[in-house]
């Protein structure tokens, strides 16, 4: 069957036989050839004994190359075009890796003022001799929204192996800010039309004699045609780790978490819009100013254990974590012996306006959710989280297995009746459920003692078989479901509970925004390395952003001495680094007022508050209309114990912005281990010491088998490379 085609595409075979060949090199076993023809500058790349796929790397937009000449220099090659329009310079350059990468960058200035209407997709796949129409090729993931600008596929038709393709959007948001065009959903298509498709400004014209980045693309090639999920996620990762080194990324202010902590708990404690009353006892609101909805269960203790972990770092208490233990009871019902999500005191002030606004509907995930955490607190001494816990598990495992591990979107707690079966048609349900409830029965055996929670676990996890990337429905729960695995793997060193959470990462790493949005809005907060909640979600939201962080500290920690990919000891500290960052940044009082949304669609903004945004959008949208997210203030308590230690015989507190392992206190000294990798560097800053006082620490550094000292830069900052041992002395 042949594959529809546009104009566009149907005649490239054809153009580049008739081209003129501008030149031809050899990459590995990989035959490049650079073409002009004619209304685009192509590369070409042959496969040893099969097809040909086409990079177009310059279009004329309705006008002719009339020049196009090509010089060979020191490890590039650049080719200077020109059509009537204007000119290019085409940069072709080749990263040292492996496996090897080709990168294109293309910069193109007008001659005058220029709308754009149209722009073609830049990969073509070709055959020997024939048609484009006849090829055949699956797109294993892609782009979607203002994800990263990637698209990893394989050519089956001909047989010619895999591709990963990449474009470094932060490249291109001159353009954008220039002509009021957004990067979202740029590189993707439809088999044989795929690749980026530049932004076109049908509105408002860029300037003349202004050059502009209209591609920045990398590609990796592979001979090899994806054979199944575990190759294709761990591929993916190991891909977007080569490539890493080689995009631009942007600096990383230092935030005050400490001091971001106490204004969150100070307001977050006295300002009413973010409590109300039932049974005489206080609960947070899930968004700020929102009475109508009642008090949930997962927004208590969403700021609750945080908080506590915050209160035991700094060995402090204080009334807000009393007021929130206080009537966390009063969500066990002893209809299903259970917790659930509404207090059931206030049901009757829902509205039904959503499937699970409604008694007794529960949205799976969230069922496990609230359990993990009470499961977390009873594993920090809570014995009244340890007891809902307790007498809660034993209805999960009853819906467990009335679902027989596939859990639907919505169902009535009562009666188990489906009230949404899947995500969308033909979707299926939540599908990492089962690895958050095989998380909560890993917490329960940890707990008692009881293999038959672990026996609960293995079962589940069976369900996560075959699905590769479409394991991932919610970031935080598939984040969390990966650690649940690499825990499982440690208890019964079974290799496939491990490869499984490879999976569970790259889904969660195909829902990153590896570039920076530095066009309209956008230029008032940092999104690099962003993560977005759902699949398809339009927004990155503050507590699934939160979450994920803390699942991957979990990885990294969980992981250590363990022999995983080496592509996540870059992925994950990389992602934890910036995240400690670009976290504070929902924060409102961080943000300038006129990007923040006027219509909210639950509760109220207030722009003072120490309240975090629930959601930030792409740089051309206003952020925040989802409301001022209450159970979003966590993370401002949960950042904290992990990237700062104390060192209490200073009286100092020392920030780390990789994830570190294995601390020791002595009397006079300390050491730790950084996880990631050598060639990335991580940051640390003494707090709270006078010049004097810290002139007498010294900070060493482990190398073979001896520690050498390292000084402090300007700033106060030490830096370290991944995956070293650090000794702090004083």
């Amino acid at each position: 069957m042949l594959n529809s085609v546009t104009p566009w595409t149907a005649t490239v075979q054809a153009d580049i036989v008739n081209a003129s060949l501008l030149h031809e090199m050899q990459l590995s076993h990989y035959n490049l050839q650079f073409y002009n023809a004619g209304d685009s500058i192509w590369l070409t790349v042959q496969w040893p004994d099969a097809g040909r796929i086409a990079f177009r790397m310059a279009f004329g937009m309705n006008s002719g190359f009339y020049k196009a000449d090509l010089v060979t220099e020191s490890k590039q090659i650049v080719i200077n075009a020109s059509t009537r329009l204007g000119r290019y310079t085409i940069t072709v350059s080749f990263p040292e890796s492996d496996p090897p990468v080709i990168r294109y960058t293309t910069q193109f200035t007008a001659a005058f003022s220029l709308l754009i209407p149209f722009w073609p997709r830049d990969i073509v796949p070709l055959t020997a001799d024939g048609r484009v129409e006849n090829t055949s090729g699956i797109i294993h993931t892609h782009q979607v929204g203002s994800r990263s600008g990637h698209i990893y596929f394989s050519m089956t038709k001909p047989q010619n192996g895999s591709v990963f393709y990449f474009q470094n959007l932060s490249a291109m948001s001159h353009y954008c800010d220039a002509s009021k065009t957004s990067l979202a959903d740029t590189v993707g298509g439809k088999w044989p039309e795929i690749g980026f498709e530049f932004p076109v400004n049908k509105e408002k014209p860029i300037p003349e004699n202004v050059e502009f980045t209209i591609s920045d693309a990398f590609i990796i090639l592979n001979e090899n045609i994806v054979k199944d999920d575990l190759q294709a996620t761990s591929e993916f990762l190991n891909y977007l780790a080569v490539l890493y080194p080689h995009i631009s990324k942007p600096e990383i202010p230092y935030q005050d978490w400490p001091c971001i902590a106490e204004k969150v708990l100070e307001q977050l404690y006295l300002n009413k819009g973010c409590w109300m009353m039932a049974n005489d006892s206080p609960y947070l609101n899930a968004y700020v100013q929102d009475y109508k909805t009642p008090a949930e269960i997962m927004v208590q203790l969403a700021v609750k254990l945080p908080l506590h972990e915050y209160l035991v770092w700094s060995e402090n208490s204080h009334p807000l974590y009393d007021d929130l233990d206080k009537g966390l009871e009063q969500f066990y019902d002893e209809r299903v012996k259970s917790v659930v999500r509404w207090h059931p005191a206030l049901v009757d002030q829902l509205d039904k306006s959503e499937e699970q606004k409604q008694e007794m509907v529960m949205d799976s995930w969230y069922l496990h959710h609230p359990l993990l955490n009470l499961a977390r607190l009873a594993h920090r001494g809570d014995k009244k989280a340890e007891k809902l816990f307790l007498n809660s598990v034993d209805y999960a495992i009853k819906a467990a297995h009335h679902f027989d591990y596939d859990w639907p979107v919505f169902y009535k707690m009562t009666t188990f009746e489906v009230i949404k079966a899947e995500t969308a048609p033909g979707r299926g349900g939540e599908k990492d459920v089962p690895g958050s409830y095989a998380h909560v029965m890993l917490m329960a055996y940890k707990l008692t003692g009881e293999k038959r929670f672990l026996t609960e676990a293995k079962r589940a996890l069976k369900s996560l078989e075959g699905l590769g990337f479409d394991i991932f429905y919610q970031a935080n729960n598939t984040a969390f479901s990966a650690g649940a695995l690499v825990e499982l793997y440690r208890e019964t060193q079974d290799e496939q509970y491990l490869k499984l959470s490879y999976c569970c990462l790259a889904g969660v790493f195909k829902n990153v925004q590896l570039w920076e949005c530095d066009y309209g809005y956008g230029k008032n907060f940092p999104s690099f390395f962003s993560v977005f909640p759902l699949n398809d979600a339009p927004y990155t939201a503050a507590y699934e952003e939160f979450e994920v962080y803390a699942a991957l500290h979990h990885y990294m920690e969980v992981t250590d001495g363990i022999d995983i990919l080496p592509s996540l000891k870059i992925l994950i500290p990389e992602f934890i680094k910036y995240a400690v960052s670009r976290l504070a940044f929902y924060f409102p009082p961080l943000l300038p007022a006129e990007m923040i949304a006027e219509e909210i669609k639950t509760g109220q903004v207030q722009k003072e508050l120490w309240v975090p945004l629930e959601d930030i959008h792409d740089g051309w949208e206003k952020s925040g209309e989802v409301g001022q997210e209450v159970y979003g203030t966590g993370m401002s308590f949960g950042v904290i114990p992990r990237q700062y230690f104390r060192i209490k015989a200073l009286d100092a507190v020392g920030f780390i912005d990789y994830p570190a392992v294995n601390f020791r206190f002595g009397k006079t000294k300390l050491t730790f281990r950084l996880t990631g990798n050598p060639n990335f560097k991580a940051s640390m800053r003494l707090q709270g010491l006078s010049k004097s006082a810290l002139s007498k620490v010294k900070v060493e550094v482990k190398q073979t088998s001896k520690y050498n000292e390292i000084k402090a830069s300007n700033d106060n900052k030490f830096e370290f490379a991944g995956d070293s041992s650090i000794r702090i002395s004083w």
